[in-house]
């Protein structure tokens, strides 16, 4: 490559706008904070989420910042790459959630100093959009699954199904919903194994008084299905 040439890619350097950067600046300031809200929120992280998202802001406008200034010349752009190669980051990321949102803030920052302006807006809110729609879809998918109860009825003798047929026809009035989950029975012991969700907490008694009529030895193990699968 003539040396002319070289001279002018490694030299030449593009004017800034400065409304354009300001404007950069603002709307990834703004963007980090409406991630940070949405993770204080909705994330399901344990660790402390506020030590964690407290420098997201920073990180958006810092990598805005780099991202106009190294556009600005393919010197820059070079040093940049030299520079990331000695500068090691050793923040512990202890949930795949954190390197989420992180890459949110990295994109945001990328793309605000890159001038995208509307397409980072658009993009941004759509993923947090994404976010919230999914955060509440497994709230709700969560309590649901709460109010399931594992049931584990183990009889000391075989039972015939029409037995079993009459043992869950019993509780059924005290359950919005029973699924079978699985039977197994030998010559001195059958256990019953079912997904129950009684109307409310006092049928949760009743349907164990309910077995025990039918038979006195009988045991029963009832267990939250988010906390124990039988």
């Amino acid at each position: 490559m003539n040396k002319e040439y070289l001279n002018f890619f490694l030299n030449e350097q593009i004017q800034i706008n400065l409304i354009t950067f300001v404007e950069g600046l603002i709307l990834a300031g703004f963007l980090s904070f409406i991630i940070q809200i949405t993770y204080l929120k909705f994330s399901t992280s344990l660790s402390n989420k506020f030590d964690f998202s407290k420098n997201f802001i920073i990180l958006g406008i810092t990598t805005a910042l780099v991202i106009t200034i190294v556009k600005s010349s393919l010197a820059l752009s070079l040093g940049l790459v030299g520079a990331l190669s000695i500068v090691r980051f050793r923040a512990a990321i202890k949930e795949p959630e954190e390197l989420i949102y992180l890459f949110l803030i990295i994109a945001t920052g990328l793309g605000c100093g890159a001038g995208q302006l509307k397409i980072t807006l658009i993009g941004i809110l759509f993923a947090i959009l994404i976010i919230i729609i999914f955060s509440l879809y497994w709230k709700k998918k969560k309590i649901a699954d709460e109010e399931i109860l594992n049931s584990s009825i183990i009889f000391n003798k075989r039972i015939s199904d029409k037995e079993i047929d009459e043992v869950i026809n019993k509780i059924n009035p005290m359950c919005l919903q029973i699924k079978f989950i699985s039977l197994s029975s030998t010559e001195n012991q059958t256990t019953l194994n079912l997904d129950l969700k009684p109307k409310n907490f006092k049928n949760v008694g009743e349907i164990t008084e309910t077995v025990k009529k039918f038979d006195s030895k009988v045991k029963i193990m009832l267990a939250k299905k988010s906390m124990l699968s039988l």
